[in-house]
């Protein structure tokens, strides 16, 4: 084969046994890698009703085809788990040399199970794996971790990707550092420090081959050109941060714990703002032609020296929506989330949520250890996140995420626990995104942006985004399958629009990289093939309809301001949103997958375990 390896490394790491799964062309044109690779070996390897957080839930890493060609833009891995914040399918990716690695030492996927008897570091060199003490590096930050590890191998090459304390500790929306990057949502670093496993290193010298050179190298050229063109001008010039600015005029900027949709401080951590007042470098993921992180540096100030790349996403999560004004604090902020090893997102808004508690008089100062977590207060979210970090008094809850957090409190604080299936809500208030609000809810990552991506129809003006209608079923499908396609090639989103012709160009790319034939249409069946794909995991792991649900605040609570002041998701629209997707999906009324529709995308084996013979009657009026 060209490109792939057709190999899959399985490691034990309670026996420190490994084994190498063979797998031909057939098997990887299914799921191309990424993403779809890692959630079928998580299907495969993860049995039914097993503890997240225990030794049988499969930890699975899996590259693309593209990985270390000259593919831009195509170098990122997909991770996959059974999360710990969901109980469903908790797939993510990052983009780091890492995969590249991975795939020159000689895997498509690796496959871990188990929980060490002592922390160790799984070291991958080529054939020979190798499990050390982790002893010298516990305690380690993220960042500390990986260079430690490489000057102990004596190979600044080595790619490391490592937890936190956060990780340690299991805090369950913990993240994987590698080089800076994170595998950051759905607490796959929790997972990881499940299996005591502080770190996996990854050597390797094998040569990756191309089917096509001459044409692939033609055809990544074009890429190129492409790539710096206009459709990614605002993510080389300004970053994802330059969605602030225009998510507060078109009043989606959730502030305060999504009590608000304006912040007043906008112009101040925009994306503008960060260029000119703190700015040092663009960052590209590795082999990306964009560069859109924007890292920016603190020069004076109780935050002198602090120092991080920023996306709009931490930047909302940890900013507006805690209240936090200051560009400065936010750097700081995201800075301590990536080096403790935790989602900058979810973190931000399970703060957000205990200051909205402590605001309200749920929680007191005491219950703070003597904090005063007013909105605003970016004291004490630095002192929140150290706290959550080591799980140290408040932290220990707000460790477990907001659902739970909630679910414990209890007090009428599960009304403001913005989340999805447990999963922290991204920078969008969506109910006056109603094509998006939808989207949130049926997606199985739970509140993802980048799975759902419906939040384009209604913020580019594609739709009456302040209304809901049949149709927006379709809408929504058709994005989260075209994003699927991008998360199992690995290629970035950013690159949606350099393409004139996405199947078919993207197709040829594969084909000239692989050696495989995949047609514009079988590439446009992997999407949807993959999203059924997770769907039928959370099925086979206890999902319900009540999980396809949006917070109460989305559901009671018009917007107090803004364009669509006055605006709420009604429950009647959300759930005939939601049946209108459904609809569009071929699955039933309950959102059960019917047999046949699995058959017809591959999935036979699944169709015996959880497909559904016929269609089951809708829920009455009033269930969710």
């Amino acid at each position: 084969m060209y490109a792939y390896t057709g190999k899959i490394l399985h490691i034990d790491v309670t026996n420190r046994k490994t084994s190498v799964q063979r797998v031909g062309p057939d098997f990887l044109k299914k799921y191309l890698g990424g993403v779809g690779l890692a959630t079928r070996l998580v299907y495969d390897n993860t049995p039914k009703g097993g503890d997240p957080l225990g030794p049988d839930n499969a930890l699975c890493f899996a590259v693309s085809a593209f990985a270390g060609t000259t593919v831009p833009v195509g170098t990122k891995h997909g991770v996959a788990a059974k999360s710990p914040l969901t109980g469903f399918i908790g797939d993510s990716l990052s983009g780091s040399y890492f995969s590249e690695m991975m795939r020159r030492a000689g895997y498509d996927g690796i496959v871990i199970k188990g929980q060490a008897p002592r922390w160790v570091v799984v070291f991958i060199d080529d054939d020979d794996v190798q499990f050390l003490d982790a002893a010298p590096y516990m305690g380690m930050t993220t960042l500390e971790t990986q260079q430690a590890i490489r000057e102990r191998l004596g190979d600044e090459n080595v790619r490391v990707s490592a937890i936190g304390p956060a990780g340690e500790r299991l805090v369950r929306y913990a993240s994987i550092d590698n080089d800076g990057r994170q595998v950051g949502r759905t607490g796959n670093g929790a997972v990881m420090g499940s299996k005591r496993i502080k770190a996996i290193a990854i050597r390797g010298s094998q040569p990756i081959t191309v089917a096509d050179p001459k044409g692939l190298m033609e055809a990544s050229l074009r890429l190129i050109k492409a790539s710096r063109g206009p459709g990614t001008l605002k993510y080389r010039t300004l970053g994802t941060p330059a969605n602030v600015l225009n998510m507060n005029k078109l009043g989606v900027l959730p502030t305060r714990n999504f009590q608000e949709t304006v912040f007043e401080h906008a112009e101040k951590v925009s994306g503008e703002y960060l260029r000119e007042r703190y700015h040092i470098k663009s960052v590209a993921c590795a082999g990306c032609s964009i560069a859109c992180e924007q890292w920016g540096a603190v020069k004076e100030g109780k935050y002198k020296g602090a120092m991080i790349g920023l996306d709009y996403e931490p930047l909302f999560a940890v900013g507006p929506n805690c209240g936090i004004g200051d560009m400065a604090a936010i750097i700081r902020l995201v800075q301590l989330c990536d080096e403790y090893g935790m989602d900058a997102m979810s973190t931000g808004v399970v703060i957000s949520w205990a200051m909205e508690c402590y605001e309200r008089g749920i929680l007191t100062k005491e219950d703070f250890g003597g904090l005063e977590p007013n909105f605003g207060n970016d004291d004490a979210a630095v002192e929140l996140v150290r706290r959550i970090a080591y799980r140290e008094g408040i932290g220990d809850l707000l460790a477990e995420g907001v659902k739970r957090a909630s679910e414990r409190v209890g007090k009428g604080s599960e009304h403001f626990a913005m989340h999805v299936k447990g999963l922290e809500m991204p920078g969008y208030d969506v109910r006056s995104l109603k094509t998006f609000a939808m989207g949130l809810a049926v997606v199985a990552r739970g509140a993802c942006h980048n799975r759902a991506l419906s939040y384009e129809v209604d913020v580019k003006g594609e739709v009456d985004r302040f209304t809901a209608e049949p149709g927006r079923g379709k809408l929504a499908m058709e994005q989260e399958d075209f994003a699927c396609i991008l998360d199992c090639l690995v290629l970035c989103k950013f690159l949606r629009n350099c393409f004139t012709d996405f199947e078919r160009e993207v197709a040829e790319i594969y084909t000239m990289t692989t050696g495989i034939p995949l047609t514009p249409e079988e590439l446009k069946q992997v999407g949807e093939r993959v999203v059924n794909l997770k769907k039928a995991f959370n099925i086979r792991e206890g999902w319900t309809m009540a999980d396809d649900w949006l917070p109460p605040r989305v559901l009671e609570d018009p917007l107090p301001s803004g364009p669509g002041k006055g605006v709420r998701v009604t429950p009647e629209e959300l759930r005939m949103l939601i049946q209108d997707y459904y609809a569009a999906r071929g699955w039933t009324p309950e959102g059960l997958i019917p047999k046949s529709k699995l058959v017809a995308l591959g999935l036979e084996d699944i169709a015996e375990e959880i497909g559904v013979e016929e269609p089951v009657a809708a829920p009455a009026a009033g269930e969710a």
